[in-house]
């Protein structure tokens, strides 16, 4: 297949969506965090304790999540670079390590929207009681 300019400048627009996407994520944990450390220094209770396990694993994933985003990102400008310079063959390479570098930051998405689906189960729960 031949790699031409255009390909790669294809996920300029996904992965800065992506991103966008992600950075509210991130906004919205940090937002809850606040919130709970209000909440923890009043009363330390159990499911507090729960909840900031879960916020913990879901930081340390959307930290990865954007991490691979931009090398994604960062690679496939590489790549628009070393097609201009005409070395085809790193261009393609580069530009599949674009594409594995997405999918991990997708897959790495899926979890924490798992994660997050569970967090919110337990503030559910709480409010049974």
């Amino acid at each position: 297949m031949q790699l031409s300019l255009s390909i790669p400048a294809l996920l300029f627009p996904a992965i800065s969506l992506t991103m966008l996407a992600y950075n509210a994520r991130y906004l919205a944990i940090a937002a809850l965090i606040r919130q709970l450390h209000k909440e923890f220094e009043a009363t330390a209770g159990s499911p507090l304790e729960r909840q900031i396990t879960q916020l913990r694993k879901r930081l340390s994933i959307i930290k990865n999540m954007q991490a691979s985003a931009i090398v994604s990102f960062l690679l496939s400008a590489v790549s628009m670079f070393l097609i201009y310079v005409e070395l085809n063959v790193w261009a393609n390479i580069i530009f599949g390590i674009s594409l594995i570098a997405l999918m991990i930051s997708l897959f790495l998405s899926l979890i924490e929207v798992q994660l997050s689906t569970k967090a919110l189960g337990i503030q559910l729960k709480n409010m049974q009681k």
